[in-house]
């Protein structure tokens, strides 16, 4: 039976049941990192050939505005790959994935709008130290100039990921296994492993995950009730654009942010001091689309 809390749940669900065999879940998800290496590889073929010297590089590591933008605007290709699979392998209509377009895009907006009023608060609080000032890094006006595209790009990146973990993934696993432990906490926890990064956030790698396997646990939660993808992707746009295009880290990911952190990611001290800060947001942000989303 299904749970009341998840009961718009079923919406996403129920055609996914048509073709929920485990080998169905396994050979999609083949299928969809065929595809995905596949059109990446045509990519970094065409920026080889075509692009300035050093994109290439950057196209990996983000540090500039051009190379990020590609890299964003490239997880369309996930888009493209989870709708294929859940097309041919599925046999489901793979918008289904998202939910009812029109009440995907409601809820979007709802928890959108709702998150952009409680950043405004956040704002008007007293400051937060970082622990040293922001270190500066677009210029105020070409990063204006930028944002519309920055925008679409992130747009396109959480869509992408939440179609694949929260959408592909997690309905799928609902549509084998009933209880909800499953669907909940095996996508988040592989979101969590594609969060762990050793190389770039040293110690902090652990945390970082963990702090990724509960945003997704959340989201998963949130897409239960929501019956559509949409509070999710607004959730994540949201966290996303403070992380990306307000101050990001010095190590990656950061060509279209207006500032830079003062710290590493591999910082101990204040990096697990801001990541407390962080969980507490990320449960408010959670509450805020709850709020959002119901009727």
């Amino acid at each position: 039976m299904t749970d009341q809390p998840y009961r718009a749940h079923e919406t996403l669900v129920a055609p996914a049941r048509r073709g929920a065999a485990v080998w169905r879940l396994l050979a999609g998800l083949g299928l969809i990192a065929l595809i995905i290496f596949g059109l990446n590889t045509v990519l970094q073929t065409v920026v080889y050939a075509t692009a300035p010297i050093g994109w290439a590089g950057d196209l990996l590591t983000g540090h500039r505005p051009g190379p990020m933008l590609i890299l964003l605007g490239s997880f369309a290709f996930v888009i493209v790959a989870v709708f294929t699979a859940a097309h041919l392998v599925q046999r489901r209509a793979p918008l289904g994935v998202i939910g009812p377009p029109g009440m995907a895009v409601v809820q979007f907006w709802r928890v959108l709008r709702l998150l952009g009023l409680f950043g405004i608060v956040l704002l008007i609080l007293p400051p937060y130290d970082m622990g040293a000032p922001l270190l500066p890094n677009l210029a105020l006006g070409r990063w204006l100039v930028l944002l519309p595209l920055a925008l679409i790009a992130i747009l396109i990146q959480t869509s992408a990921e939440e179609i694949l973990f929260r959408g592909y993934l997690q309905q799928a696993l609902a549509a084998r296994f009933s209880h909800p432990a499953v669907w909940l906490i095996l996508p988040s926890t592989l979101f969590a492993l594609g969060h762990f990064v050793p190389s770039e956030a040293g110690a902090n790698a652990g945390l970082i995950a963990i702090w990724a396997g509960c945003f997704g646990i959340l989201m998963a939660d949130l897409t239960a009730r929501a019956g559509t993808l949409g509070p999710a992707i607004a959730v994540h746009f949201f966290n996303n654009i403070t992380a990306l295009l307000i101050f990001a880290t010095p190590e990656s990911l950061n060509g279209l942010a207006l500032y830079i952190l003062p710290f590493s990611a591999s910082d101990t001290g204040p990096m697990r001091a801001w990541l407390a800060v962080d969980f507490a947001l990320m449960v408010l942000t959670w509450l805020v689309a709850r709020i959002a989303i119901r009727r």
